[in-house]
């Protein structure tokens, strides 16, 4: 019998123009998990999908801000649960796995990644650049963090209370998922990763993302979450780059002097020497940024004890 019974769940669908297939992802999901309460958050459909969802059973409320990330946040700060599964509106993933996920959640761990990568993504996903990117970003996160995540980007997970009420939603739209695995790993909190079989959209049901648009704020997400979270390897790479090529400058110059007697060159002088001071006060900057992320990660860690004994309470 699963643990999920004597927990309270809330299933997370946000979902903008998804009539389509609503309903069918209300109905697996209410069997998969029959005491869990399901909320459909609309994000300004013009469509039928809170009318659909809201008679299928589901708790329909309404989103004004535009955007998945703005969505997330709705949720996390109004739904009060043990577990959360979130998972889309559009039927590409298996209600069925909702369960074992909560289970893990149960047993302690803090997020619960459902891991389309390893099972069927590939052959169902027919966007090619969409599975160049999960690679290119699965990439760029592990080799950064030290980490083996297989699935940074899937839309499929479930959490703990602690995880959702300390985790802050900063992007408003599709970049979040990968926006909550930085965080996770950055503050060494507990996952587990759950291969599910994900399948592509069923005909009729268009996809919101843009491949382009959409790809370029994965890579802003990394980009300032990278400086947020490494400041010493990202400023320090970046002064110790350009420290190097003044060190360099100023060596030519010295070989000139050394020759001749005479320093030729000023401008290349002044201007390696101006390199070699600005990598000096990236490397420094990204000293002092580096202590106050650390000081950031053990004020987390005193937050959500606080919130997990709260809970207990």
């Amino acid at each position: 019998m699963s643990k999920s019974l004597n927990a309270s769940v809330a299933v997370l669908l946000p979902c903008y123009n998804e009539e389509v297939t609503i309903g069918k992802v209300v109905r697996d999901f209410k069997a998969a998990l029959p005491d869990a309460d399901v909320y459909v958050y609309d994000n300004n459909s013009t469509d039928r999908t809170a009318e659909i969802a809201a008679g299928e059973g589901a708790i329909v409320r309404k989103e004004p801000r535009q955007g998945k990330g703005n969505v997330i946040r709705a949720m996390f700060e109004d739904i009060d649960a043990d577990v959360y599964v979130m998972a889309d509106g559009d039927d590409t993933y298996p209600a069925d796995a909702a369960p074992a996920m909560v289970d893990k959640v149960l047993e302690g761990y803090d997020m619960v990644i459902g891991d389309r990568l390893s099972s069927t993504y590939f052959q169902e996903n027919k966007r090619p650049f969409h599975n160049f990117g999960n690679r290119l970003v699965r990439g760029s996160i592990n080799g950064l963090f030290h980490a083996n995540v297989t699935d940074i980007m899937t839309g499929y997970r479930a959490f703990s209370f602690t995880f959702v009420k300390t985790y802050p939603v900063l992007s408003r739209g599709f970049e979040v998922e990968t926006e909550m695995t930085i965080h996770s790993l950055n503050n060494n909190l507990r996952l587990y990763e759950m291969p599910i079989q994900y399948r592509d959209r069923p005909e009729g049901s268009v996809s919101k993302l843009d491949t382009v648009g959409d790809g370029i704020k994965v890579m802003g997400t990394i980009f300032r979450m990278i400086r947020e979270y490494k400041p010493l390897p990202f400023f320090g790479g970046i002064g110790c780059v350009l420290g190097i090529i003044g060190v360099v400058l100023c060596g030519t110059v010295t070989v000139d002097f050394w020759n001749t007697g005479m320093v030729a060159r000023f401008p290349t002088l002044i201007g390696a020497v101006m390199l070699v001071i600005a990598g000096l006060l990236l490397f420094v900057t990204g000293v002092v940024l580096d202590v106050m992320a650390k000081n950031d990660r053990k004020a987390f860690i005193v937050e959500s004890n606080s919130f997990a004994m709260l809970r207990r309470g």
